[in-house]
């Protein structure tokens, strides 16, 4: 694997990336309502300065939208965003004004197309490039148990054991569906790529570049992962930053 580093602990200097760690692909990471990780996001974009971005938060009909150099009223509109169920556009905006003549690419995979999923399974859900991905194969035992947790922990318990894989299967598939979304930019634009992606996404050892590199080995990938307050990402990055947390309602309220 080109993996360009797997150092979880180290911050990388901006210089670093257009310098001994140039990439094909940079990943950036963040947790979604962070607007200091955004922040830091158009930071990195507007150093690197990719001829593609890829966004978790986009499909790629709404990617086919994008309107190069619109305002960010135009652009919310033109992606439909406010129904999409994603933290606020106008912390998503100035990444895309870093690279204003980066072609935008969708990676998200529709919703009903993830439920569809759940009963179709991953091969067929993801199609004819599944083997190419590393779809068919099953995850390490230990590794499934672990994400089976974090999908347990992360919907507050609530959901029934027998559900935990597959709510693992969704999230391979939207790991391999940002690989492919950024394995086209490559091809089509000859990168520097960026992803915009969360966390979980972003990793090295389970998240969207084990699927990219299983896809095209020559490819080089960093990814850097975001914590707050000290608090670093779980899994392996290129290099963590931190920045701030901030506050939130408690996410099982709702579930009490």
């Amino acid at each position: 694997m080109r993996y360009l580093a797997t150092l979880s602990s180290i911050c990388l200097a901006l210089p670093l990336l257009a310098g001994p760690f140039e990439a094909d692909v940079v990943v950036l990471g963040e947790v979604h309502d962070n607007p200091h990780h955004h922040a830091r996001q158009a930071e990195i974009i507007t150093e690197v300065q990719p001829k593609a971005i890829v966004f978790e938060m986009l499909t790629e009909a709404q990617a086919a939208a994008h309107l190069p150099g619109a305002d960010a009223d135009a652009l919310n509109a033109a992606f439909g965003w406010a129904d999409s169920g994603w933290p606020d556009f106008a912390m998503y905006f100035p990444i895309f004004e870093a690279a204003p003549s980066a072609r935008v690419y969708g990676g998200g995979i529709p919703r009903p197309a993830a439920r569809a999923a759940m009963q179709t399974g991953l091969a067929e859900a993801f199609g004819a490039e599944a083997q190419t991905y590393g779809l068919l194969a099953a995850l390490p035992k230990t590794q499934q148990t672990e994400r089976e947790a974090l999908q347990k922990a992360a919907h507050c318990d609530a959901l029934p054991e027998d559900l935990l894989p597959a709510m693992v299967d969704i999230q391979r598939l939207r790991d391999a569906a940002l690989a492919r979304a950024a394995a086209q930019a490559f091809a089509e634009t000859g990168g520097p790529v960026a992803v915009i992606t969360g966390n979980g996404h972003a990793r090295l050892d389970w998240g969207m570049p084990v699927y990219l590199q299983r896809a095209q080995p020559e490819l080089r990938i960093i990814a850097i992962g975001q914590g707050e307050d000290g608090r670093p990402p779980a899994g392996q990055f290129s290099s963590v930053e931190d920045a701030p947390s901030i506050a939130r309602p408690d996410p099982c309220a709702a579930f009490q």
